[in-house]
C-alpha cells in the first residue's frame, strides 16, 4: 500500500511539474515595449493581468507540440469570467446531443424552452434564424458570432447547472465552475433551477426535458472575491462596501486555454480526453469561432452596431476602425464585464504559416465603484489586448520552426 501511495506521489510531482511554465519570457517582452505596456506594468496591481502563451511546434506528422509561457498567471486569484463561459457551455451542449442519440435530434432541431421558476425566461421563437424558431445550431452560431448572451442561458438551461460541472470536473478543469446566467441576475436559488425544455421536429415531439433542480453548492477558496470600495445597487444607489463575486462564475486562464487547446487539437488528447463530438460538430464550431459577425447571412448583423472585430481583442483590440488582416483568423471566445476584458485565441496566419494560443485578461476599474458603468475598456483594457496580440503575432513571424504547419483544416470559405 505504501508502494502505491509513494508511486502516486511520484506520479503527482511528475504531473504538477510538467504543468509549469517559464515566468520570465513574457516579462521581458512587456518590459521591451515600454511604449505599449509601462502603464500595465507601472499599475499597482498591474491591472489584474494575467497572460498564458502557447508556441505550437509540429512534427514531420504535423502533430502539434506545445511550450507555454505565463506572466502573473494565478488560478488563486479571481476574476470575473464573463462570456468565456460560453465556450465550454457550448461544447456541453453538442455533447449532450450526441449522447442521447434521438432520431432526429441534433443542433438543428427546434428547440423550445419553458418557464416555471422565478426569472426564467421562455423562448419559442427565434427571428434570427432562417425558419424563425429556436435551435441549439442557432443559439452557438450567436454565442461565438457576438457573445449573444440569452443563446448561451438557453444551453446553460439544456445542459443543465450539474451536468456543465460534472463535465468540468471530467476534463480536469478543476479550477473552473459554471453556476450561473448571465445579464438577468441569476444568482442563489434562481440559478438552481433550470427550465424544461421540448425539442420538435416538424409538430412531433421527439425529446421532453422536465426543469431540474441543482443542490449543490460549488465553494470555492480563492482571493480577491471581493474587491473596489462600493457599488451601484439595484435602484441606482451607491454602497460604500467592496463588491462581493464569491457567487458567481470562475473560470481560470489556464482552463481557459485548455478547453481551446482540447477544441482546435483534438489529435494531441488520449481518445478519453477528447471532446464527444463529431467531425461536423468540429467544423461548424471553428467556422463560427473564425467568422466575423458581418460576415454571417442569418443570423445577420450589420455596422455600425455590429463589424467584423467586434469580438476580436487580441491582436485587434475590437477596433471598428481597423482593417482586417485577409490572411489572419482567429477562433476565440472573448468576454467583458465589472472592468474586465478577457480574450482565448488560437490565431492563425494561413499565408505566414504562423499559429500560436494566448489567453489573457486585464481589468481596469480606476474608481473601485462596480456596476457604474465607468470602466477604462477603450483606454487601457482594449488597447492593451491589441499590443499583447501584436508584440506575440510579431515574435512568431521571426521564429524558426522545423516543420511549417499544414492549416487546411481550419480555413473555410466565409
Amino acid at each position: 500500500m505504501r508502494i502505491i501511495y509513494s508511486l502516486f506521489l511520484m506520479m503527482l510531482s511528475i504531473s504538477l511539474s510538467a504543468q509549469q511554465t517559464d515566468t520570465v519570457f513574457l516579462k521581458k517582452l512587456l518590459e521591451a515595449h515600454p511604449e505599449m505596456f509601462s502603464g500595465i506594468l507601472n499599475h499597482p496591481t498591474q491591472n489584474e493581468v494575467q497572460i498564458l502563451y502557447t508556441q505550437i511546434d509540429r512534427d514531420e506528422k504535423n502533430m502539434p507540440h506545445f511550450t507555454s509561457y505565463s506572466f502573473r498567471l494565478n488560478p488563486r486569484h479571481y476574476f470575473y469570467p464573463a462570456s468565456t463561459v460560453k465556450l465550454p457551455t457550448a461544447i456541453f451542449a453538442l455533447e449532450k446531443l450526441n449522447a442521447l442519440k434521438i432520431k432526429g435530434l441534433s443542433r438543428k432541431t427546434t428547440m423550445l424552452t419553458d418557464s416555471s421558476f422565478t426569472r426564467e425566461t421562455k423562448m419559442l421563437i427565434d427571428t434570427s434564424a432562417k425558419n424563425g424558431l429556436p435551435s441549439v445550431e442557432n443559439y452557438i452560431k450567436k454565442i461565438l458570432l457576438v457573445s449573444d448572451n440569452y443563446a448561451y442561458n438557453r444551453l446553460y438551461e439544456f445542459v443543465g447547472r450539474e451536468e456543465i460541472n460534472k463535465k468540468l470536473k471530467l476534463y480536469g478543469l478543476n479550477n473552473t465552475r459554471i453556476i450561473n446566467r448571465l445579464s438577468v441576475g441569476d444568482f442563489g436559488e434562481t440559478a438552481k433551477h433550470t427550465n424544461a425544455i421540448d425539442f420538435y421536429k416538424g409538430r412531433k415531439l421527439i425529446y421532453h426535458q422536465p426543469a431540474q433542480y441543482d443542490s449543490n453548492a460549488y465553494k470555492v477558496e480563492l482571493e480577491n472575491l471581493q474587491q473596489g470600495k462600493g457599488y451601484m445597487d439595484n435602484n441606482d444607489q451607491l454602497v460604500l462596501k467592496p463588491f462581493d463575486f464569491s457567487g458567481m462564475n470562475v473560470y481560470s486562464i489556464a482552463d481557459q486555454q485548455l478547453v481551446l487547446k482540447r477544441l482546435i487539437f483534438p489529435e494531441a488528447f488520449e481518445p478519453e480526453q477528447q471532446y464527444k463530438l463529431t467531425a461536423d460538430d468540429y467544423k461548424f464550431i471553428y467556422h463560427y469561432m473564425s467568422m466575423y459577425p458581418t460576415e454571417s447571412k442569418k443570423p445577420t448583423y450589420t455596422k455600425p452596431d455590429y463589424y467584423p472585430t467586434y469580438c476580436k481583442f487580441l491582436y485587434y483590440g475590437a477596433d471598428s476602425t481597423i482593417t482586417v488582416n485577409p490572411d489572419i483568423r482567429i477562433f476565440n471566445k472573448v468576454g467583458d464585464a465589472y472592468g474586465y476584458n478577457i480574450d482565448n485565441a488560437y490565431i492563425v496566419d494561413f499565408k505566414n504559416k504562423v499559429e500560436f494560443l494566448l489567453t489573457a485578461v486585464v481589468q481596469s476599474n480606476e474608481d473601485g465603484i462596480y456596476n457604474d458603468n465607468k470602466y477604462e475598456y477603450e483606454t487601457v483594457c482594449l488597447p492593451f489586448l491589441k499590443n499583447l496580440g501584436k508584440v506575440i503575432y510579431d515574435y512568431e513571424l521571426q521564429r524558426n520552426k522545423k516543420y511549417l504547419p499544414d492549416l487546411k483544416r481550419y480555413k473555410f470559405n466565409y
